[in-house]
């Protein structure tokens, strides 16, 4: 059951004001193929380009991405969050995985933030990294594991 539909299937906003601040912590993943030429660039797990620290630029941009989700993503609630940190490695030639870990207490859970954190990171990679060719692919944007509320989830 689709829980952003009222009762006669018109898009709303879930009502969370009866339950509980708890906390809430969520864990998003992304990875960014790159084309050999950007990977040529990389230097201590770092790419420099014309537009400056590429990695930085995207972790930054992440983290303005989570606290701004519910701008972006209908009815989503804007949430205080406690914490936004993404980490981006290069544990294969060619390919950037980006974490995103969120975490807040409040009444629903912040799974969007943390899968928005790690879009925009991607996103942000791609358009740091386009001059050095298109060839980047941007992939696997999933959740790994939420906590808090009715149901924890971890991915298989």
């Amino acid at each position: 059951m689709l829980t952003h539909l009222d009762a006669r299937n018109r898009p709303a906003m879930v009502d969370v004001g009866g339950k509980p601040a708890t906390l809430r912590t969520a864990h998003a993943t992304a990875i960014v193929t790159l084309p050999p030429a950007l990977t040529a660039e990389l230097r201590d797990g770092e790419i420099q380009s014309k537009k400056g620290p590429v990695f930085q630029t995207a972790i930054l941009a992440g983290v303005m991405a989570a606290k701004r989700t519910p701008e972006l993503i209908p009815l989503c609630h804007p949430l205080r969050l406690d914490d936004v940190k993404i980490e981006i490695e290069t544990p294969v030639p060619g390919e950037a995985h980006i974490h995103c870990r969120v975490r807040a207490h409040d009444r629903t859970g912040v799974e969007m933030e943390a899968l928005t954190g790690a879009a925009v990171a991607a996103l942000t990679l791609y358009d740091m990294g386009k001059a050095a060719g298109h060839g980047i692919v941007i992939r696997d944007l999933r959740l790994v594991e939420k906590t808090g509320g009715r149901h924890d989830y971890r991915a298989p």
